[in-house]
């Protein structure tokens, strides 16, 4: 019996190392991505990064009936990060959702958060925001801007970071990944719709709205060097 026990005890200790060998080698390979011509891709390169649009959200949620927080989607956006590498405090980010494309996975919910109880989008058909300052905050950053929703804008913070970098290829430019997430009172928009639950204090809908951001976003590929003229 022991010498099946610890039969079985070596096998176990021969599979952890195996793994920790097969982790190793992942992170290796990894870290080797970031390596061109020899130099360690690591803090990426100044200027303009465009959203990638099918690599990147825009959601939010919001907790329904005390419960549960219902999560939601902007289909429709554009944006852009102007990255500043020898400065981080000098980019700047500005971004734009079209109200109609939120997106809940249920219709009846969506098309009445289009309505004039919520985002009235004919009449305010975009949420936007555009950054004012940027800061260092502890090990990540923050960013600052005015933010508008419903016609009202007001200031608020984006906690940020830079999930990291990588080099051009031949189809696109450089790239970055960044990560963000903030909260506000959707009261503070006019957007008021919604009670308590009958006999208590909980309301239907809360009124803290938590938005979240993971943005993948690209440079414009260079264009290629024009060919020599002929002698």
């Amino acid at each position: 019996m022991k010498r099946a026990f610890f039969g079985v005890g070596a096998v176990m200790i021969a599979a952890i190392v195996l793994w920790g060998s097969s982790v190793n080698a992942v992170n290796r390979q990894f870290e080797e991505r970031f390596v061109v011509n020899g130099t360690t891709f690591k803090d990426g390169e100044s200027g303009t990064y465009n959203f990638d649009k099918a690599h990147s959200v825009i959601a939010f949620k919001v907790k329904h009936n005390g419960l549960i927080e219902i999560p939601g989607f902007f289909r429709d956006f554009t944006g852009a990060i102007n990255y500043d590498a020898k400065d981080v405090a000098k980019s700047s980010v500005a971004f734009t959702a079209k109200a109609t494309s939120i997106d809940t996975g249920v219709g009846g919910h969506d098309n009445h958060l289009r309505s004039p109880d919520f985002f009235e989008v004919e009449k305010f058909p975009e949420v936007t925001f555009k950054s004012t300052s940027v800061a260092k905050q502890g090990n990540g950053w923050v960013v600052t801007g005015d933010f508008t929703m419903k016609g009202i804008t007001k200031s608020i913070s984006f906690p940020f970071s830079i999930a990291g970098f990588l080099p051009a290829t031949q189809r696109t430019g450089p790239r970055m990944g960044v990560t963000a997430a903030t909260s506000f009172n959707r009261r503070d928009y006019g957007v008021n719709y919604g009670g308590n639950i009958p006999g208590t204090s909980t309301p239907v809908i809360a009124d803290n709205v938590d938005v979240i951001l993971q943005i993948e976003a690209v440079q414009p590929k260079a264009p290629a060097p024009a060919a020599s003229p002929a002698q």
